[in-house]
């Protein structure tokens, strides 16, 4: 087991910070990691409230993938007559009001963030 320096922890979370989307550059000392957190200015709200509804659409587009593989598998088990077809039209709707629902909140979220930071 090799081990892992406290300076090459540090560097990895440095990068880790520069690559995310945030907008903050770090300052290492050795030490410690120094953050300098500037002021929101309006480009800046706007550029994250994209982030915020990019990151609401991945969250969005996962749940339709969920959902399909779910409905898949109960086609799958339908076909090999361990399910029947009014148990898998049962699934499959109580399925999509369980999408539908994580989907408005998804929406009330993102409304809520986007209000937030577009509030100065």
């Amino acid at each position: 087991m090799q081990a892992l320096s406290l300076y090459s922890l540090m560097t990895s979370q440095e990068k880790a910070i520069v690559s995310s989307s945030v907008g903050l550059t770090p300052n290492n000392d050795g030490e410690t990691i120094r953050l300098s957190i500037p002021q929101l200015t309006s480009d800046r709200r706007k550029e994250l409230t994209k982030l915020v509804a990019k990151l609401a659409e991945e969250g969005k587009v996962s749940i339709r993938n969920i959902r399909r593989d779910a409905i898949k598998a109960y086609e799958k088990l339908e076909k090999e007559k361990k399910l029947s077809e009014d148990n898998v039209k049962d699934l499959s709707s109580d399925l999509q009001k369980l999408t539908d629902e994580y989907m408005k909140k998804i929406d009330s979220l993102l409304k809520q963030k986007e209000k937030e930071l577009l509030t100065v």
